[in-house]
């Protein structure tokens, strides 16, 4: 009984995080308007960190991770102090943010998210990593 819990609970986490499709054309207005307000602000910081914060919430990343707690994935904050946010380490977890991976967390693999553009992805990154304690 047990492992039907759990094989459920897994099955509905992954189908949660494949079902997010986005309209392409909306996703091109964001990064305009991303790029726009990042380049019009003296605090690229604060406005990268509200960017990846506002695309974390549009897309499904909230159904397996949060803030301070472990779901199926590990926590934001976890992530952000096992990781030392430089370019290479962004790029990085972006690919893997985009094409999944597992390994590195447990055996629950991260769903890819082909969709998602690579700007986009490096900006959630920044984000997260920001979250160090």
């Amino acid at each position: 009984m047990k492992r039907t819990f759990i094989v459920l609970g897994l099955a509905l986490a992954f189908a949660a995080c494949n079902g997010n499709k986005s309209n392409s054309s909306t996703d091109s207005t964001t990064t305009t308007t991303t790029t726009a307000t990042t380049t019009a602000s003296s605090s690229t910081t604060t406005v990268n960190d509200t960017v990846g914060k506002a695309l974390i919430a549009k897309n499904d990343c909230l159904t397996c991770h949060k803030l301070d707690q472990k779901i199926v994935g590990p926590a934001y904050q976890d992530v952000a102090n096992k990781y030392t946010a430089s370019a290479d380490v962004i790029d990085t977890l972006a690919n893997k943010v985009i094409k999944g991976g597992s390994g590195n967390w447990g055996s629950v693999p991260m769903s890819p998210h082909p969709d998602l553009s690579m700007d986009d992805a490096r900006e959630m990154i920044k984000y997260i990593l920001s979250l160090k304690k």
